[in-house]
């Protein structure tokens, strides 16, 4: 990950994307942290937008949530619900 202060930025912001490959970058002000530039050479529309919903990472936080409280089902039961 690399850090680029926005008042030392020096470069056009497409500059700036085309170097990205596997790293990213993160846009500061003040030494915060205000944007990010992300590759998306190996992402999918869907996943892009999945993963930046709020309502559908609530979801999956939840989902986590309840693994960890130990609320899962074994594979045979899953199975068995589908037969039912």
């Amino acid at each position: 990950m690399k850090a680029i202060e926005l008042s030392q930025a020096s470069k056009p912001l497409s500059e700036y994307a085309k170097e990205l490959d596997e790293e990213i970058i993160v846009l500061t002000s003040d030494h915060k942290p205000v944007a990010a530039l992300v590759s998306l050479k190996n992402v999918d529309t869907e996943s892009l937008a999945l993963s930046t919903d709020p309502e559908f990472m609530a979801i999956i936080e939840a989902a986590r949530e309840e693994f960890r409280s130990g609320k899962r089902l074994s594979l045979e039961e899953m199975k068995q619900g589908l037969l039912e």
